[in-house]
């Protein structure tokens, strides 16, 4: 009994979770030339896709044709902001239903995506049927617009998000969660995926710089000596690790926001508004990464963990949560941070891709 708790996380009831699918497609010159116009290519897609949405109850699907990243959130409120790099999707799957079309006019494409946000409740226990779903839409696709197309790069994402702090604030209630991974909960849910498949779990966390810490950190802030500030969080942050174990992780302090991929197939690089991180799961030598702008004060710190391959267990990815939270706490400790009144958001992410 005390090894099957070592493999389970508590997480407070209060968390939220997203699921999404995301498929990719490069589009060769002769399927665009194929159409009257380029505008033309977009719509025709967009039409039967949402027609086939339809047909399988899929209720919160977009087409993005304008080359930006697709990044979802949960929200209240439904919005859909864009900038220079990304798409932005703010939704809360309970309730937000939508089907629409961004793409920049007259323009080809490098890659057309379709986004599948799940909707409902339950969207964990209902993921295997929500992949199922978007494995039959785009095998419509490609018979009826896609032939002769390259295949589909398809990427489910599954994370929970919950506040670190939520029992500090009164919400004591926790379920006890031994977070599979995806691969053998879908099998065992008759969502077949392909053996050529490729996973990435990881976990990300953000500090907030607050008027607190700024004051904490007085000296080092008023005479913007932020190398000196950084430093501090980032040996923090590299200590708690060694100590819980970890050897995977980042911290990002540059106004970029991470994401994260398999060195495999991207390597690091970054620009304004994003970070990418790759790392070598396979590998158990120590990949700690620091990325931060020594010439401004960031208003948020993030940092991510990566779960290798020693950190995946048949029976789940609890203990390396419980590692993580160790490690967040550790960072926390020497803060000056008010766990009753600020959040501190933990984010719990499970990706799985493959060619479709």
């Amino acid at each position: 009994m005390a090894t099957l708790n070592q493999h389970r996380v508590y997480i407070p009831t209060n968390a939220r979770a997203n699921h999404y699918l995301l498929a990719e497609i490069t589009p060769s010159e002769a399927f665009y030339s194929s159409f009257t116009t380029i505008d033309c290519c977009y719509e025709r897609i967009a039409r039967q896709l949402f027609a086939c949405c339809d047909e399988y109850e899929l209720h919160n699907v977009h087409l993005l044709a304008n080359d930006k990243l697709p990044v979802v959130r949960f929200h209240d409120e439904s919005y859909q902001l864009e900038t220079d790099k990304q798409m932005l999707f703010f939704y809360n799957p309970r309730y937000h239903e939508a089907h629409k079309l961004y793409y920049t006019p007259n323009t080809k494409s490098k890659k057309i995506r379709l986004l599948f946000l799940a909707t409902g409740e339950d969207l964990r226990a209902n993921s295997a049927l929500f992949h199922n779903k978007v494995q039959k839409v785009l095998t419509l696709l490609q018979e009826q617009l896609f032939l002769n197309q390259p295949q589909f790069k398809l990427r489910d994402h599954q994370h929970l998000t919950y506040d670190l702090f939520a029992k500090d604030k009164g919400n004591k209630e926790s379920y006890g969660y031994k977070l599979r991974s995806l691969y053998p909960r879908y099998q065992s849910r008759q969502c077949n995926i392909p053996g050529d498949y490729a996973e990435m779990t990881y976990t990300t966390f953000t500090i907030p710089i607050s008027r607190a810490i700024k004051t904490q950190f007085q000296t080092m802030v008023n005479d913007q000596d932020f190398k000196k500030f950084y430093d501090y969080f980032a040996d923090s942050f590299k200590r708690a690790c060694e100590i819980n174990k970890l050897t995977h992780g980042a911290m990002v302090a540059n106004g970029a926001i991470p994401i994260i991929r398999n060195s495999k197939i991207d390597k690091n690089e970054g620009n304004v508004e994003l970070q990418k991180l790759s790392f070598d799961v396979e590998s158990n030598e120590s990949q700690i990464k620091y990325f931060y702008d020594e010439t401004k004060l960031v208003e948020t710190i993030h940092f991510v963990v990566v779960a290798t391959n020693q950190d995946k267990h048949e029976i789940g990815y609890g203990r390396f949560m419980n590692q993580v939270e160790k490690t967040v706490h550790a960072l926390c400790e020497e803060l000056a941070i008010n766990k009753q009144r600020q959040d501190l958001s933990v984010r719990f992410f499970q990706h799985i891709s493959y060619p479709f």
